[in-house]
């Protein structure tokens, strides 16, 4: 009887690690990692959590779980929308949008012809200093999530930084 109950707390406790493990990058702090270390790479200063932003975009991620559809609210702030058919950590959602660096040119402002780094702009964004993000799974399965950048950012025809 004693060997069960061990077994049982083990198994518990595994099964709680596992299912921390798989939240360990939604955080406030998760989200603001990735967005500060590719901010910090090109000599831009932190971002800093804002709650209500952060509530913003729940509230547009909560009407998203139906159809996990990437729709922009075009609201206040500036936005980065990221969508998934499985479990997407908010931190990789960012790092996906780092990640359109190598489409970027910056001596011409530009994106690489047929590719996408408005997301990258976005988050480097010098003059933006508050971000708020949420995460949603969506009735498909997939994930939706969402940032907002106040000030927002990615004018079209301003330099990031």
């Amino acid at each position: 009887m004693g060997l069960c109950k061990i077994s049982l707390s083990l198994l518990y406790i595994l099964g709680s690690a596992l299912i921390q493990s798989t939240h360990a990058q939604d955080t406030p702090q998760d989200f603001l990692n990735s967005h500060n270390s590719a901010r910090a790479a090109v000599g831009v200063g932190p971002l800093m959590w804002e709650d209500n932003i952060a509530r913003f975009a729940q509230n547009h991620a909560n009407q998203r779980t139906g159809d996990c559809n990437l729709t922009h609210t075009y609201g206040q702030y500036g936005e980065n929308l990221s969508t998934s058919t499985a479990d997407l950590p908010g931190a990789e959602a960012v790092d996906r949008w780092v990640a359109e660096k190598v489409d970027y040119n910056y001596e011409s402002n530009s994106c690489v012809d047929g590719k996408m780094c408005g997301h990258y702009r976005q988050v480097v964004w010098n003059t933006t200093v508050r971000v708020g993000c949420a995460k949603v799974r969506c009735n498909n399965g997939g994930t939706f999530i969402g940032c907002n950048y106040d000030p927002p950012g990615n004018y079209q025809d301003e330099k990031p930084y």
